[in-house]
């Protein structure tokens, strides 16, 4: 039984300290992965908030099943920022999408800056799922088998909807990149 196997046995059992133990571990990739959902952080805060009191809550519900306990935390956190659209009724908003997904240097970041715009512009124009998806794969760096886990899908529609993300943002990026230098 590894590290994290016990700390959520012991938290099955209610054993608040070892629930404190997952929480401080996850919290900065659950908060990271709603931060680029909603764009803001007093809402990402309430957001990861909620999924860490549900989790909580429903700590007796959780099973492996042959996935990490990050995959259950992950189909929490993407439910509660589902609900908060359904009730917010705002768009989408990647902009601090520089600042979660954060290892660049400044130099690379201004290097890249055109290009990342061009990104993030494609990424907003994804269906949900795909950039749900996009996010998790490429920004948490979880496998296909947690994303289909917290998903609720297969591995094969996680792989498929991966591609199609991927096309989608080469044909956006594409588009944007040959209207810009008409304009120029």
């Amino acid at each position: 039984m590894n590290g994290e196997e016990y700390l959520v046995k012991k938290a099955i059992n209610r054993d608040s300290e070892a629930f404190g133990s997952l929480y401080d571990h996850y919290l900065p990739a659950i908060y990271r992965f709603i931060l680029l959902k909603t764009g803001n952080k007093v809402t990402t805060e309430d957001l990861a908030h909620q999924v860490f009191l549900s989790a909580w809550q429903n700590i007796e519900n959780y099973q492996a099943k042959g996935f990490p306990f990050s995959s259950w935390l992950y189909r929490i956190a993407n439910n509660a920022v589902i609900d908060y659209y359904r009730t917010d009724k705002k768009h989408l908003s990647l902009d601090n999408i520089e600042e979660a997904a954060a290892g660049n240097n400044l130099e690379e970041k201004i290097d890249q800056r055109f290009e990342l715009n061009l990104v993030r512009t494609a990424i907003k124009e994804l269906p949900d799922e795909q950039q749900t998806i996009i996010i998790m794969k490429f920004v948490e760096d979880l496998t296909n088998k947690e994303i289909a886990a917290a998903l609720g899908k297969s591995e094969g529609a996680v792989k498929t909807a991966q591609h199609r993300s991927i096309q989608n943002i080469k044909k956006i990026v594409n588009g944007k990149y040959n209207q810009k230098i008409k304009e120029a």
